[in-house]
């Protein structure tokens, strides 16, 4: 048992930082990507993963750090770090993840794509009927998009946008002055150059290639950079990328127009302070010095690395059409409950008689659509109300939301959230439509971020009114509904009905309630009551010592909640945790969290519904939400815990997938006392168990999970 002597519960050694935890998640993504057991092309995908990871924890986690150590505040985290000491130890991490991520790249991932068909050339060893091919694409696709921008006392130094790959050339004049200039690779064209028209995908007549032939852009421009430049002689060329500071601060209540400060916050994000500067290893200094005098930033934010510069690039070889090299695809069931005539109209009588579960990917999302498509065409329909946070391109849940307005005139309101990060401009785009279809849009409350997932739709049934309320753990986004594990219920519980209508006036109107008689709600109720659910907890088990709470989530980082997880466990609760990213609390640590064990579940699918688990003396209570257990989520966000009341579902919940998940052995990762993970492997005996495989092949069988009760 890991020991540390401490006087109190405040006591810095306590805690894991959370930057440094959320680094070990990478680690743990980037062993998928290493995994030999996983087909190729999914390896390759969990490369591009763990890059695009890395871009964001940069741009926002070190871009923010940054912010707070140039400011000059020294704010502790929950460990003891100042702002610089986190910033020293997030470059020694992240520096190792990178290049042992570029070092697996070309040292094993690449070459065994290569025997297996999917070639990505060197552009210097490129077979010459291939080199001419690829030099006509250059001088017909790629050359005309390029603008060469010199640097010299007639020309500033040029904008370096955010993500952007670029070439740092150095070139020679007649009269032997060397100059710079910077080429940017556009990000208009495939990094990866296809060699052949079928490259990616398939040929005329319908068939599949085996073979499938790639060279990188930045090679391919490098290689001809003297028709950028004629009669000038190219010394020198290397790649470098640009990661900016993309943390926006929104001052809200000076915004006159939100939708509008929030357009403008986006376009500002590509001008934000540099937070990494990617180079080649083989670029010389004085070069790098060059970029890092005009960027303006810290030399201590240069990372050096092989080619290739960027691995989030790599999703491309995705694309390639080579089932054989990717897990077997999925087609989501439907269950009974949403199929036959119910499917034709009768989803509302359905409801009424019991409360409905759907668990994606292995449950289609298309009964969610199919609900709102209803719910529109229902001539008993008054209303529908709901909350959209990420919803992504061509999305049928807002065009069915715009078809109940334009077709079918229902009044409809939507809370769009404009500051869900990344995904802004989808947003904004998405809300002017809606706003000019008459549907009545609000973007929240003013500094708080809703993150919240519900969709109510009023109905007039005889001479009353009844309320259905969809909840999830998850976006209303049908193309993450087949990549994230996400769980929603359908209910028309009166309750959670009359909760539903007071957390829209909530969101729209003016409204002081704190009091919900169902719902949990940040930043009202939340905190408080999943407190009392604890303490309540602790209570029974000193009469009964079963107490058990199972919670699972993406994040554990409060340190309020984690101090009273340490009370628990102290006075002897049984105390299970799934959570998959950042856990700052640690576990295993004698006299402080002997009763608690962490598990990590990084898969095929992103884990990602937050439930939890009361025992409450064998009469157990569940919820189900948006929320982590995050400071930013309890005080800082409109988010929702809504409870399973029916036993079989809260039997469904508890056995088949929270005790399911424990049982893993093949991608769960056993968190340990000092925050390092260690994977479980099948003792001699013990069945091997993989819980989204298992999960998917019931799935696939035909087996319910609601049949499995």
């Amino acid at each position: 048992m890991y020991e540390i002597e401490f006087e109190s519960l405040d006591d810095p050694q306590l805690y894991i930082n959370r930057e440094l935890s959320m680094l070990d998640f990478q680690r743990r993504v980037f062993e998928e990507a290493r995994d030999p057991d996983i087909p190729l092309l999914e390896r390759a995908k969990f490369l591009s993963i763990l890059g695009s990871n890395l871009d964001e924890f940069f741009m926002v986690r070190v871009g923010g750090l940054k912010m707070q150590h140039d400011a000059g505040l020294l704010d502790l985290s929950m460990d003891g770090l100042t702002p610089a000491q986190q910033l020293a130890e997030i470059r020694k991490e992240a520096l190792q993840i990178m290049q042992e991520a570029h070092e697996s790249w070309t040292k094993d991932l690449m070459p065994t794509l290569n025997k297996k068909g999917v070639h990505i050339y060197e552009y210097d060893k490129l077979p010459a009927r291939r080199l001419k091919q690829v030099q006509e694409y250059f001088e017909e696709i790629v050359y005309p998009v390029l603008t060469p921008l010199a640097f010299d006392p007639g020309h500033p130094f040029p904008h370096i946008s955010n993500l952007s790959l670029n070439l740092a050339v150095v070139i020679r004049d007649k009269d032997g002055q060397e100059h710079f200039a910077r080429v940017k690779v556009p990000s208009s064209l495939p990094r990866l150059v296809p060699l052949k028209r079928s490259s990616g995908g398939v040929r005329k007549d319908g068939t599949v290639p085996y073979h499938h032939y790639f060279v990188w852009l930045e090679q391919v421009m490098a290689k001809n950079l003297d028709r950028l430049f004629p009669g000038m002689e190219i010394v020198e060329a290397y790649p470098f990328r640009v990661t900016r500071n993309a943390d926006m601060v929104i001052q809200e209540w000076e915004a006159s127009d939100l939708l509008e400060t929030m357009e403008e916050s986006v376009r500002r994000r590509r001008f934000g302070t540099v937070v990494r500067l990617t180079v080649d290893h083989a670029m010389p200094g004085y070069i790098r010095n060059i970029l890092i005098e005009n960027l303006r930033m810290d030399k201590k934010d240069v990372y050096t690395l092989d080619d290739p510069i960027g691995m989030r690039d790599l999703i491309q070889l995705y694309e390639v059409d080579r089932h054989d090299l990717k897990e077997s695809s999925i087609a989501p069931s439907i269950p009974d409950a949403f199929r036959g005539d119910t499917h034709d109209g009768n989803i509302f009588a359905t409801i009424r008689q019991r409360d409905l579960l759907l668990h994606h990917p292995y449950e289609s999302f298309t009964p969610v659509t199919d609900f709102i498509r209803r719910a529109a065409k229902d001539p008993n329909v008054l209303a529908i109300k709901m909350t959209l946070y990420r919803v992504g391109l061509n999305s049928p849940v807002v065009r069915a939301l715009l078809e109940a307005r334009r077709e079918y005139g229902k009044q409809v309101a939507v809370l769009v959230e404009l500051k869900a990060r990344f995904d802004e401009r989808s947003n904004i785009d998405w809300a002017r439509k809606l706003e000019q279809e008459g549907v009545h849009v609000v973007y929240g409350l003013i500094g708080l971020k809703t993150h919240s997932k519900i969709l109510l739709v009023v109905r007039k049934e005889g001479g009353a009114i009844r309320r259905y309320v969809h909840l999830g753990t998850g976006n209303y986004n049908h193309i993450t509904a087949r990549l994230y594990e996400d769980i929603g219920l359908f209910t028309c519980n009166e309750e959670i009905g009359a909760d539903a209508s007071d957390l829209f006036n909530y969101l729209t109107g003016y409204s002081a309630k704190s009091d919900y008689r169902k719902l949990l709600v940040a930043p009202i109720n939340m905190r408080e009551r999943i407190r009392e659910l604890i303490s309540r907890e602790v209570e029974l088990h000193k009469k009964n010592k079963k107490g058990h709470l199972l919670f699972k989530m993406n994040s554990l980082v409060d340190k309020g909640i984690i101090q009273q997880l340490y009370k628990a466990s102290q006075a002897g609760v049984k105390i299970d945790l799934l959570v998959r990213g950042i856990c700052c609390l640690r576990p295993q640590v004698k006299g402080l969290s002997e009763t608690i064990r962490v598990v990590s579940i990084v898969g095929r699918f992103l884990e990602h519904s937050r439930v939890f688990y009361f025992h409450n003396a064998g009469k157990p209570e569940v919820f189900l939400g948006s929320a982590d257990l995050m400071p930013r989520n309890l005080n800082r966000r409109v988010e929702v815990l809504f409870p399973i009341e029916d036993p079989l579902l809260i039997k469904r919940i508890h056995e088949d997938v929270l005790e399911y998940y424990l049982l893993d052995n093949i991608k769960a990762r056993l968190m340990l006392p000092d925050g390092s993970y260690e994977r479980r492997k099948p003792v001699e005996g013990e069945p091997i168990i993989n819980s989204q495989l298992g999960l998917l092949e019931r799935m696939r069988s035909g087996e319910s999970l609601e049949e499995s009760d």
